[in-house]
């Protein structure tokens, strides 16, 4: 059973098997065989999604789930070790290819139940072939260092073993013998390996000489796997193409030595299952390295049998134009995946959804032992994370840390500070979530353009905001970036996503003690609206009004549409203009002013008697009813607090009482006050009823 997750049923289930079970063939956290789906060619499965869907942690479940029970191998692509070389090491004998390749090797050979090391002949004299390229310069103790990691591959014994140790301290000099003071060390180094793997007689010794013949098919060598493995070095050498080249020859060695591994009776009979590859950012160098020549090799027909889970950041890649598509719900009993003829066919394109609302409630009530939680809070988290399960996660997390010292809302949450590691000090809830979520630079100019509602406002703001050379250059290379790493796009709105855009213009707010660039930012885009009469720019200038705290200017602009215009239009400006952002003022500590969020008692009509509607002559019953309303729509759609039963039934009350005034709207309105606050509070957003076939648009 899967113990860390939740809403990945689909990837770990046992009972009918899930997609996991069904690929490997075995149960996860088992060493139990399970029915095989594809017996023979296996899809390359890429879990696809943008930042904080959890892909990261499934490859870990994953490892976790066959670990010790089959071989299986996690690398990230964006570890600093596939950045570049070690600093003493030539980078015309290093690449992310062959880094990743001797990692997912050494982890691959680990013993498993019933089983012992599995050895990396093909694979290490490839590598020892390309790591001889570096090294001209004699460094005997550096020579020393890396060929030992190679030569250690191959063994098949414990890595502590005398033998083991004896046999690749032998090599190691005799590699270190065959080098002269001057010239080219390739050829020698490559002599002295193919002899080393020649000698003895025993079963180990015969495996290593059929690994170095294999390179006898290298293209050009003919026959002669001295040649071919002297070609290998220099392709690999010369960059480009050719090193790309080289490095499809040794996947395919690492890929040859496992099907070696299951070769045979009994090697199968201690074998269960498959071995399981894990490759997180596949969109990396190191990650694109391994996929491609797998996919490319799967297309040319030559098998193999291991199992590929990669992690994608965004839905696309153009190494998987031709992937098949699924949901992750859709391969819960199976696939339905069958290949075509390009290598990217060879792939499966597998998106993880976000949580549901049940998980959501699982993750955040498993937090409250020894306090009482708001019932609203599970559904809130929701419907501010969307169902992220990074965000879910901390904002349990933090309210588990947080609940118990007075936190009251998922605004304090966020602001408080939450320790993820024990050995370290907290930080705010919402810049542990950004660090994770938008990393890469740009976090400060993206924090700006969050308040912006399409690129032409966008670039108003950067304009005025930002610095001269950000530009409209600027803007669009954040659009693409945003489109790259898989965050969804929404009408009206810069970024999105409306987890991400929460958690940006809190940081705005928070920029500084005094607020002053939330208060420029504001007011630049109401400049970039304008005064025009066009109903769209108005409606944007008083959702901005509002995010400063001046509500007069959208209740009088709300009051006067209601008798004139069409119903449904009418509510959906009334929604967009009442999710402008509530952050209201803080001390530099970040403590509120005033202690109270105001909104509530004005929705609840507490402070009617102080807001006589200007100017005179105003229908006053309808002014405090807007003015209502609009507090109302704006504290319960808000996704940083928890919404108020109470200003949800008086959200009703409005509504109805507002159907009355409008005979022609009646049903619409009627619909809302029905839907909406059931809606608020279970946090859903509020929907627009549709038009009746009545008649009943105004």
């Amino acid at each position: 059973m899967h113990r860390g997750l939740h809403g990945r049923g689909a990837l770990f289930d046992i009972d009918p098997p899930g997609l996991a079970p069904r690929l490997v063939g075995l149960r996860p956290y088992q060493h139990r065989a399970s029915p095989y789906e594809h017996p023979k060619e296996l899809p390359f499965v890429v879990f696809a999604g943008g930042r904080g869907l959890g892909k990261s942690a499934v490859l870990r479940e994953l490892r976790d789930a066959y670990r010790g029970h089959t071989p299986v191998a996690l690398i990230d692509g964006e570890e600093r070790q596939f950045t570049g070389p070690p600093p003493e090491r030539p980078a015309e004998a290093w690449s992310p290819v062959g880094q990743a390749l001797t990692t997912v090797a050494e982890q691959l050979a680990e013993p498993v139940t019933g089983a012992g090391r599995i050895g990396f002949p093909r694979l290490a004299s490839g590598l020892l072939a390309v790591a001889a390229g570096g090294w001209s310069d004699r460094d005997v103790p550096r020579i020393r260092q890396e060929a030992e990691r190679i030569l250690l591959l191959n063994e098949t014994g414990s890595r502590l073993s005398g033998f083991a140790g004896r046999w690749v301290s032998k090599v190691i000099a005799k590699l270190v013998a065959s080098m002269s003071s001057t010239g080219p060390v390739v050829e020698p180094i490559i002599e002295a390996t193919l002899e080393a793997f020649a000698e003895g007689i025993a079963p180990a010794h015969r495996r290593l000489r059929r690994a170095a013949a294999w390179y006898r098919d290298y293209p050009n060598a003919g026959g002669n796997p001295k040649l071919g493995l002297i070609l290998l070095s220099a392709h690999f050498r010369a960059g480009g193409d050719s090193r790309t080249h080289a490095e499809l020859y040794l996947v395919r060695a690492l890929l040859a030595d496992l099907d070696d591994a299951y070769a045979g009776v009994m090697q199968r009979s201690h074998r269960l299952g498959r071995p399981v590859v894990l490759i997180d950012n596949v969109q990396d160098p190191a990650g694109l390295g391994l996929m491609e020549p797998v996919l490319r090799d799967r297309a040319d027909g030559i098998a193999d049998q291991v199992v590929f889970f990669a992690a994608l950041r965004g839905y696309a890649h153009p190494a998987l134009r031709n992937a098949g598509r699924r949901a992750l719900p859709e391969v819960a009993r199976h696939t339905g995946w069958t290949p075509g003829t390009s290598p990217s066919s060879r792939a499966l394109l597998v998106a993880l959804p976000p949580l549901t609302p049940d998980d959501t409630l699982h993750l955040v009530g498993g937090t409250a032992q020894g306090f009482d939680m708001p019932p609203q809070l599970p559904h809130a988290t929701h419907r501010l994370s969307g169902g992220s399960p990074l965000g879910v996660t901390l904002l349990a997390e933090s309210a588990r840390q947080n609940l118990p010292q007075g936190s009251a809302s998922l605004g304090q949450m966020l602001t408080a500070d939450v320790a993820v590691h024990e050995d370290h000090d907290g930080r705010p809830t919402y810049q542990e979530l950004l660090d994770r979520l938008v990393p890469g630079g740009r976090l400060d100019e993206l924090t700006v353009l969050a308040a912006a509602h399409d690129r032409d406002s966008a670039c108003a703001l950067a304009e005025v905001q930002l610095s001269d050379d950000f530009g409209a250059s600027g803007v669009l290379d954040l659009e693409e970036r945003l489109a790259e790493e898989g965050w969804a796009t929404a009408d009206g709105q810069f970024v999105g996503d409306p987890f991400l855009r929460a958690l940006l213009l809190l940081r705005l707010h928070h920029s500084d003690p005094d607020h002053a660039r939330w208060r420029a930012v504001h007011r630049a885009l109401i400049d970039h609206y304008g005064d025009g009469d066009q109903a769209d720019r108005g409606r944007y200038r008083l959702h901005h009004e509002l995010a400063l705290g001046k509500a007069d200017l959208a209740v009088a602009y709300l009051r006067e549409a209601f008798p004139v215009s069409e119903t449904r239009g009418w509510l959906s400006t009334l929604v967009f203009i009442a999710s402008a952002p509530y952050y209201h003022a803080h001390d530099p500590e970040g403590r509120d002013f005033a202690g109270h969020d105001h909104r509530a008692a004005i929705a609840l009509g507490r402070t009617d008697a102080a807001q006589p509607p200007q100017p005179d002559g105003v229908d006053a019953v309808l002014h405090l009813r807007v003015r209502r309303l609009l507090h109302a729509v704006w504290q319960l759609t808000d996704p940083l607090v928890l919404p108020d039963p109470k200003v949800s039934d008086r959200l009703r009350f409005e509504l109805e009482q507002l159907s009355n005034l409008r005979p022609a709207g009646n049903p619409l309105l009627w619909r809302a006050s029905r839907e909406w606050p059931s809606d608020a509070l279970a946090g859903r957003p509020l929907r627009i009823p549709a038009d009746d076939e009545d008649g009943s648009q105004g």
